[in-house]
């Protein structure tokens, strides 16, 4: 989704705090946290898949669909105040998905534990561009 809804002019001109990354770190963190969450979920479901793995897979499915709808949040709609709310059920879905993915393969969750610590840096990120604009 991210690839829909790119930062543009209008990303360009709000307010940033000064440790905002540049824009160009965005894509490889992205790219690599994907990458682990890929190798993450396929672990849980070699444990079984759909059949014992229900739980965690949907809770995986779940915070998947509130990291896609993120960008169209903000970038999109251009709405920071409810792009923030998005990335803090995020980030609880996360957290409950680790859990989850722990109880099957403690590996899993813990290649998902950089995920949920970009998701909060990228929080803070976040509330500071909606509270500076």
């Amino acid at each position: 989704m991210g690839a829909l809804f790119m930062p543009g002019d209008w990303y360009g001109a709000l307010q940033k705090p000064a440790w905002n990354p540049p824009n160009w770190v965005f894509g490889p963190v992205w790219m690599l946290l994907y990458l682990m969450m890929a190798v993450a979920v396929w672990m849980v479901w070699q444990h079984g898949g759909w059949v014992k793995q229900r739980k965690p897979l949907t809770c995986f499915l779940i915070q998947l669909g509130l990291n896609a709808a993120w960008s169209p949040l903000f970038f999109g709609m251009r709405r920071p105040d409810l792009a923030f709310l998005d990335i803090v059920l995020l980030w609880l879905a996360i957290a409950v998905t680790i859990l989850s993915f722990w109880k099957v393969h403690r590996a899993a969750a813990w290649l998902l534990t950089p995920y949920l610590a970009w998701v909060s840096f990228a929080s803070a990120l976040n509330f500071a561009i909606w509270q500076l604009n």
